[in-house]
Protein backbone atom coordinates (compact mmCIF):
# COMPACT_ATOMS: atom_id res chain seq x y z
CA UNK A 1 0.00 0.00 0.00
CA UNK A 2 1.24 3.61 -0.77
CA UNK A 3 2.48 5.86 1.77
CA UNK A 4 -0.08 8.92 1.62
CA UNK A 5 3.33 11.36 1.48
CA UNK A 6 4.54 9.24 -1.85
CA UNK A 7 0.85 9.55 -3.63
CA UNK A 8 0.79 13.35 -2.68
CA UNK A 9 4.47 13.88 -4.16
CA UNK A 10 3.09 12.20 -7.43
CA UNK A 11 0.38 14.21 -7.62
CA UNK A 12 2.07 17.60 -6.76
CA UNK A 13 4.79 17.47 -9.53
CA UNK A 14 2.27 16.25 -12.20
CA UNK A 15 -0.28 18.78 -11.21
CA UNK A 16 2.39 21.90 -11.11
CA UNK A 17 3.69 20.58 -14.58
CA UNK A 18 0.21 20.61 -15.87
CA UNK A 19 -0.25 24.63 -14.05
CA UNK A 20 2.32 25.69 -15.48
CA UNK A 21 0.96 24.38 -19.14
CA UNK A 22 -2.24 26.09 -18.44
CA UNK A 23 -0.42 29.23 -17.01
CA UNK A 24 1.56 29.57 -20.53
CA UNK A 25 -1.04 29.01 -23.03
CA UNK A 26 -3.33 31.19 -21.18
CA UNK A 27 -0.09 34.06 -21.25
CA UNK A 28 0.14 33.64 -24.81
CA UNK A 29 -3.58 33.24 -25.54
CA UNK A 30 -3.86 36.59 -26.11
CA UNK A 31 -1.13 36.80 -28.87
CA UNK A 32 -1.11 33.44 -30.15
CA UNK A 33 -4.86 32.17 -30.18
CA UNK A 34 -5.75 34.91 -33.15
CA UNK A 35 -2.82 33.47 -35.48
CA UNK A 36 -3.92 30.05 -34.68
CA UNK A 37 -7.63 30.55 -34.90
CA UNK A 38 -6.41 32.24 -38.48
CA UNK A 39 -4.59 29.44 -39.28
CA UNK A 40 -7.19 27.34 -38.69
CA UNK A 41 -9.82 29.05 -41.05
CA UNK A 42 -11.58 31.00 -38.11
CA UNK A 43 -12.50 34.23 -39.00
CA UNK A 44 -14.29 37.00 -37.25
CA UNK A 45 -14.58 40.41 -35.68
CA UNK A 46 -14.66 38.21 -32.18
CA UNK A 47 -10.99 37.44 -32.69
CA UNK A 48 -9.60 40.93 -32.18
CA UNK A 49 -11.24 40.67 -28.42
CA UNK A 50 -8.68 38.04 -27.12
CA UNK A 51 -6.32 40.91 -27.40
CA UNK A 52 -8.46 41.47 -23.64
CA UNK A 53 -6.19 39.63 -22.08
CA UNK A 54 -2.92 41.36 -22.84
CA UNK A 55 -2.63 43.21 -19.40
CA UNK A 56 -2.56 39.73 -17.55
CA UNK A 57 0.28 38.59 -19.49
CA UNK A 58 2.88 39.54 -16.79
CA UNK A 59 0.70 37.40 -14.44
CA UNK A 60 0.11 34.39 -16.29
CA UNK A 61 3.63 34.41 -17.09
CA UNK A 62 5.16 34.79 -13.35
CA UNK A 63 2.23 31.81 -12.46
CA UNK A 64 4.27 30.00 -15.55
CA UNK A 65 7.61 30.49 -14.28
CA UNK A 66 6.33 29.67 -10.61
CA UNK A 67 5.03 26.47 -11.78
CA UNK A 68 7.64 25.18 -13.87
CA UNK A 69 9.83 25.92 -10.86
CA UNK A 70 8.25 24.09 -8.52
CA UNK A 71 8.52 21.13 -11.20
CA UNK A 72 12.18 21.41 -11.93
CA UNK A 73 12.74 21.35 -7.80
CA UNK A 74 10.38 18.06 -7.47
CA UNK A 75 12.09 16.53 -10.66
CA UNK A 76 16.13 17.71 -9.89
CA UNK A 77 16.25 18.56 -6.05
CA UNK A 78 13.97 16.97 -4.17
CA UNK A 79 15.02 13.54 -3.41
CA UNK A 80 13.10 10.52 -4.95
CA UNK A 81 11.58 8.21 -2.10
CA UNK A 82 9.03 5.86 -2.28
CA UNK A 83 9.19 1.74 -2.21
CA UNK A 84 11.30 -0.54 -3.97
CA UNK A 85 8.73 -2.61 -5.93
CA UNK A 86 6.60 0.61 -6.99
CA UNK A 87 7.17 2.47 -10.79
CA UNK A 88 8.61 5.43 -9.32
CA UNK A 89 11.45 3.57 -7.74
CA UNK A 90 12.98 2.71 -11.86
CA UNK A 91 15.56 5.26 -12.83
CA UNK A 92 14.04 5.10 -16.61
CA UNK A 93 10.52 6.45 -14.89
CA UNK A 94 12.44 9.58 -13.80
CA UNK A 95 14.60 10.11 -16.93
CA UNK A 96 11.38 9.81 -19.05
CA UNK A 97 9.58 12.96 -16.78
CA UNK A 98 12.65 14.85 -17.13
CA UNK A 99 12.32 14.71 -20.94
CA UNK A 100 9.06 15.59 -20.87
CA UNK A 101 9.81 18.28 -18.46
CA UNK A 102 12.08 19.68 -20.60
CA UNK A 103 9.94 19.27 -23.65
CA UNK A 104 6.91 21.17 -22.45
CA UNK A 105 8.99 23.79 -21.25
CA UNK A 106 10.59 24.51 -24.43
CA UNK A 107 7.17 24.48 -25.59
CA UNK A 108 5.74 26.72 -22.81
CA UNK A 109 8.92 29.13 -23.77
CA UNK A 110 7.96 29.10 -27.57
CA UNK A 111 4.33 30.28 -26.70
CA UNK A 112 4.90 33.06 -24.18
CA UNK A 113 7.98 34.52 -26.39
CA UNK A 114 5.50 34.85 -29.30
CA UNK A 115 5.03 38.59 -29.47
CA UNK A 116 8.45 38.92 -29.87
CA UNK A 117 9.03 36.65 -32.85
CA UNK A 118 5.89 36.67 -34.67
CA UNK A 119 6.64 39.69 -36.63
CA UNK A 120 9.18 37.87 -38.58
CA UNK A 121 6.23 35.58 -39.57
CA UNK A 122 3.90 38.00 -40.13
CA UNK A 123 6.26 40.21 -42.92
Amino acid sequence: MPKPEQHSENTLSRGTLFAGVIAGITASACCLGPLVLLMLGISGSWIGNLTAMEPYRPIFIGLTLLFLGLALRKLYFIPQSCAVDKSCARPANLRKQRILFWFITSLIIAMVAFPWYAPLFLE
